[in-house]
Order: structure tokens, then C-alpha cells, then sequence
């Protein structure tokens, strides 16, 4: 018999895409997910937390800059140290380099455009609570919604992403200029992750694609056999 997880979305103030993962792990996936604010202290009894898409604090300050300062941003880093999955989607991305949980940066897209539209993602790794129902090479569609998505990072910083097998996804075809086609990373201890593209958008037949169910089902998997 499988259980439901018990999944925190965190909510910070401009989040537009957090009702998506909500319903993305409630309706399409049959779990359990709340929301958390950005102001919580304590991510309670979860078992996993997603940061989400949106725009935090309005983006004033540069993506992700005001809201690391968060206090439920403590409350994530301690439960990362402690082996938590924590898992990112765009701004949340955003949100975890700025607050030092995953390396490198997100930057304005090559063009200094917008972007909005669906893209095909390569699985590079299975070896990842969040891809380990995926196969390497894995094709994904989903769509972007991001103006600062451009992933940065120094030669060193890629050479040991990719060394340590802890670059998740690439783009198929590049749409915004991320060096190495680079669309997802891993932290170190492989239990948090950040992702450009939206898994919670393409969870439903409505939507066009239930892609992003792989990503969800593979987090979940993790925590049922940890």
C-alpha cells in the first residue's frame, strides 16, 4: 500500500505558479500538498518541499535576491542539510542559487526577450530523486515562462556539473542562450534541484502533455522507499 507524501508548497509574495503544483500533486498525482508561507519559520511535518514559479517580491530587486531572504528560506536550508528533497521550478530556481542551495546563476535570456512557449528537454541522468523514472535521453515536453533563464556558471562550476553527473536536463534546442544547454541542476548531495521548465504545467491531458508527471512520480518514488 502506498501512502500519500506530504508536500509544502512555499508561498512567497508574486508566486504565481504555486496553485499549480498544488493541484499538479493533489489532483494529478494523488498526493498530499499545502501551502507554506514565506514568512513560516517551520515547513511542519513534509516530506518534501517545492518552491515554485512566479515572480517573488516582484522581482524588484533581480530574481530570487529579495526572497532568499525569507524566513521560511532558513527553514529550507535546514531541512536540505538534513537530506530533504527540495525541488525548484523557475523562479524557485532562481530562488535557490541566490540562496546559495545550487551553484551558478540565472541571467537575462539571450535576445533580452521574454519567453513563453513549450520546449524539449534530453534527461541526462536517472541517477536523481527527481528523474529516477525516467530514462537517460528521456525526451520531455514542457513549457518555459521566464525572462531570466539563461543558466551562468564559471568552466570549472560546468566541468564538475557535468563531471559528478549532476546536470539534469538539457534543452533540445537552446531557446534562451543557457551555457551547455544546461535546464536543470543538482546540488552536491543530489536531494536538491532547480529547473527552468515547468513539470507542474504538464501534469494534466488539458494542458497538452503529461510529461511532468515523470518528475513528480520520480520524487515521490524517492520518498516512499527512503
Amino acid at each position: 500500500m502506498v501512502f500519500p507524501m506530504h508536500i509544502g508548497v512555499i508561498v512567497f509574495p508574486g508566486s504565481n505558479c504555486d496553485h499549480d503544483a498544488w493541484y499538479a500533486l493533489n489532483h494529478n498525482l494523488g498526493h498530499r500538498a499545502e501551502f507554506i508561507w514565506h514568512d513560516s519559520k517551520s515547513l511542519g511535518n513534509v516530506d518534501a518541499v517545492i518552491l515554485p514559479g512566479g515572480f517573488s517580491y516582484g522581482d524588484y530587486l533581480r530574481c530570487g535576491a529579495i526572497a532568499r531572504f525569507s524566513p521560511v528560506l532558513t527553514a529550507v536550508r535546514r531541512f536540505a542539510a538534513e537530506g530533504g528533497l527540495v525541488m525548484g521550478i523557475c523562479n524557485g530556481f532562481q530562488i535557490l542559487v541566490e540562496a546559495g542551495l545550487l551553484p551558478g546563476a540565472l541571467v537575462r535570456n539571450a535576445g533580452l526577450r521574454f519567453l513563453c512557449k513549450d520546449v524539449e528537454l534530453i534527461t541526462q541522468t536517472a541517477n536523481s530523486p527527481f528523474t529516477s523514472h525516467l530514462d537517460p535521453g528521456t525526451i520531455l515536453r514542457l513549457p518555459i515562462a521566464h525572462g531570466e533563464g539563461l543558466y551562468y556558471a564559471d568552466e570549472r562550476t560546468l566541468d564538475e556539473l557535468e563531471a559528478e553527473d549532476r546536470v539534469v536536463f538539457r534543452y533540445r534546442q537552446n531557446p534562451n542562450g543557457s551555457l551547455r544547454d544546461i535546464a536543470g541542476i543538482l546540488n552536491a548531495k543530489r536531494n536538491v534541484m532547480g529547473m527552468m521548465p515547468h513539470p507542474e504545467r504538464a501534469c494534466d491531458p488539458l494542458m497538452g502533455s503529461c510529461d511532468g508527471r515523470g518528475v513528480f512520480a520520480s520524487m515521490l518514488s524517492s520518498l516512499a522507499v527512503a
